[in-house]
């Protein structure tokens, strides 16, 4: 026998705790069972295989559950129906328990279900009475529609016709269509002060919009609006066992995609299985329960320890809240793979991403993710952010701060969670014209105009530009660190 292959037979026999000579003379098979003396780590294969599954499940769930929690919320907490639609009275507080939403601009949302035939969104044109800017997006929150001046509409409005899947209908003249992958819609837009106009009057703009179905279009019924300005309803993903109940309420209406059938095949381990109803037993809601709570955990320690490519500049530690795949769009898919984790983590912190991220996006926000040394963003300490006079906008700046445990408001007393622009006469302005703001638990001394509170929690703070100029998407701009007050 050649000596080398005799050689290889005894590394490879060695390896699995069988003797050179007995893999020879072939009372060994050379592979099939793991080394001698191996014991199984796992004592319960059964419970193993549950968090296993669910632990991967709540990562490529992830665009799903966002949206999906936001519809949970407002259909059980709010009453709302399939075409209602949301519309802020003023700008949201912390009680819009949302992922990282804004706060200088009154929200619009609303949602609808295919499977009752095609849908009609009637959009106002951009005027001097104000505009809009959003997306609106399918089951799995890919955008199937940009609305406003740079969107479909072109900011000129018009009737969107949403179709369900395979939907062979003629599409009546005058409407724009858009084919949906997904029978469940839903939209939020965000509703802009023209120049010298009040947020009434975005208010106001905002309920020009009219959604209903194609078969009401020749008489169709009264909207309704309702404006949730004050009230509290759990928009967020939940982290426990409530998290698969969700994630079943999603599998049991959306169709499969080819690419999710290995997953939604993992998932009957867990009782979820589209056509039968959803009753896991104790030990796969224990499996679930811990699966869900180590998703979160994992996913805090992903942006703890963000991959430097994936900051803005090189020098700075702030990073886009628009993190795209290697195509510059938000689907995560490639010829030959998913990519589940950088997807998972975009739509962990975000929601309502745009189809496309352009060369020029009409807003752009940059989350601080340590101070100018580097270092984590802590909770109960005091920091301060020097904003330029002179910042890259057409239209204007917002700084807001979130929970970086939950990428929401904070409540506090205040329960103040943003500065922008608009609110630059009423601050103290440094001897540049630009101003400093302080994010922390406490205000330094007669400077509570210029304040931002933390109440205790870690700060994920938030800048955000509408209507960027050339010098920030070239990136000749570059924006101070957070610095730690001593």
């Amino acid at each position: 026998m050649n000596p080398k292959f005799v050689a290889v037979i005894s590394l490879v026999a060695a390896s699995l705790g069988a003797s050179p000579s007995s893999a020879q003379d072939g009372s060994e098979t050379l592979g099939g069972q793991p080394p001698a003396g191996a014991t199984a780590s796992v004592k319960d294969f059964d419970y193993q295989i549950k968090y296993q599954r669910a632990f991967e499940a709540v990562l490529w769930n992830m665009p799903a559950i966002a949206i999906y929690s936001f519809r949970r919320a407002a259909f059980t907490d709010l009453g709302m129906k399939d075409n209602d639609i949301i519309a802020y009275s003023a700008p949201a507080t912390p009680k819009l328990e949302a992922i990282t939403a804004n706060s200088t601009t009154p929200y619009i949302s609303a949602f609808s279900d295919l499977r009752k035939g095609p849908v009609v969104l009637e959009v106002p044109a951009a005027s001097e009475e104000g505009s809009g800017y959003g997306q609106v997006v399918d089951a799995w929150q890919l955008t199937i529609a940009d609305v406003g001046p740079s969107g479909l509409d072109k900011g000129k409005g018009g009737k969107l016709l949403f179709t369900p899947p395979g939907y062979e209908g003629t599409i009546p003249a005058g409407y724009i269509p858009v084919a949906s992958p997904n029978y469940r819609i839903a939209f939020a837009f965000r509703s802009i002060r023209a120049p010298g106009k009040s947020v009434a009057d975005a208010y106001a703009y905002a309920k020009r919009l009219r959604m209903y179905y194609l078969s009401e279009a020749n008489n169709p019924p009264e909207q309704r609006f309702i404006d949730p300005i004050n009230e509290r309803y759990p928009t967020l993903p939940f982290y426990d066992e409530r998290h698969f109940e969700d994630m079943a309420a999603v599998m049991s209406v959306e169709p499969v995609k080819e690419q999710d059938k290995v997953m939604i095949g993992m998932l009957k381990s867990l009782g979820i299985e589209p056509g039968k109803p959803y009753a896991p037993d104790e030990k796969t809601k224990k499996a679930m329960r811990q699966a869900a709570i180590d998703a979160w955990f994992f996913m805090q320690e992903w942006f703890d320890n963000i991959p430097e490519d994936r900051l803005f500049w090189p020098d700075r530690h702030y990073a886009s809240l628009l993190m795209t795949d290697a195509n510059r769009r938000f689907t995560f898919v490639y010829d030959d793979h998913i990519d589940l984790i950088n997807r998972a983590a975009e739509y962990f912190w975000c929601t309502y991403m745009p189809k496309e991220l352009t060369d020029n996006p009409a807003t752009q926000y940059l989350m601080a993710m340590a101070d100018k040394d580097g270092k984590p963003l802590e909770a109960g300490k005091l920091y301060k952010l020097d904003v330029p006079a002179e910042m890259p906008v057409k239209q204007f700046w917002a700084f807001t701060v979130y929970n970086r445990a939950t990428m929401s408001f904070i409540y506090s007393d205040s329960n103040r969670t943003t500065l922008s622009s608009y609110d630059i006469d009423g601050m103290k302005k440094n001897a540049d014209g630009g101003v400093t703001i302080y994010v922390g638990p406490k205000a330094p001394t007669g400077l509570e105009s210029n304040w931002i509170p933390t109440a205790g929690k870690r700060p994920l703070p938030a800048m955000r530009f509408y209507g960027g100029t050339d010098a920030l998407n070239n990136k000749s701009f570059k924006m101070p660190d957070m610095e730690l007050v001593e």
